[in-house]
């Protein structure tokens, strides 16, 4: 392991002490079979910032084209220092985030909707499970989730950040990422928003 964790080491975050590193490598390492309570933090639960990935328990989500608007469990897609209080823009940051549903509701919408002779839909819903699903971020469960569920990164929405109580995230905030959970969930939105090798000559 020594000799495959100094290799891989310049991929990991560079911020992380050597200790840290190495954890995340050996979790990195069982993936994907330790997809569970890893993926969360307690450390920064009273912190009074929005980190990216956090989970947040209601914010506006349209259903654009159509008109419909409500409030629904999110998933922060922007970059933690974007929308810190402390990086003035003219303009004002916009916090961007996605909705979260549960795994349950996706298989209820599944068999509500006409799936072709033979799919499999607890083999599919185990795809989601292991991240093999690119527009989908897998949620395992965590106490204040109440389940596990999933971060549809494909129907993103914004909201003016300032419009974010801060007090009511600490009080209210679904979850935070660990160490491990963020670096999935950083290379799962890399992949499905930028993709160097898209195969297309655009010259």
């Amino acid at each position: 392991m020594t000799d495959q964790f100094e290799d891989f080491k310049k991929y990991l975050p560079q911020y992380l002490s050597t200790d840290a590193q190495a954890k995340l490598f050996a979790e990195l390492g069982q993936f994907p079979n330790n997809i569970d309570t890893r993926f969360y933090t307690n450390k920064l639960q009273n912190e009074p910032n929005i980190f990216q990935g956090d989970g947040l328990p209601s914010l506006w989500v349209a259903d654009l084209p159509t008109e419909k608007i409500g409030k629904a469990r999110v998933m922060v897609l922007s970059n933690s220092c974007d929308i810190s209080p402390e990086n003035k823009r003219f303009l004002g940051p916009r916090l961007l985030y996605c909705p979260i549903i549960s795994v349950s509701k996706l298989q209820t919408v599944l068999k509500a909707s006409n799936l072709q002779e033979g799919f499999d839909l607890p083999n599919y819903i185990e795809t989601v499970r292991k991240q093999r699903i690119s527009s989908m971020f897998y949620l395992p469960y965590a106490d204040r989730l109440g389940e596990e569920a999933i971060a549809l990164l494909d129907r993103i929405n914004n909201c003016d950040a300032k419009a974010v109580d801060i007090n009511d995230v600490i009080a209210n905030r679904l979850f935070t990422l660990s160490d491990y959970g963020f670096y999935l969930f950083l290379y799962k939105l890399s992949i499905h928003l930028t993709r160097i090798r898209e195969n297309v000559v655009r010259n």
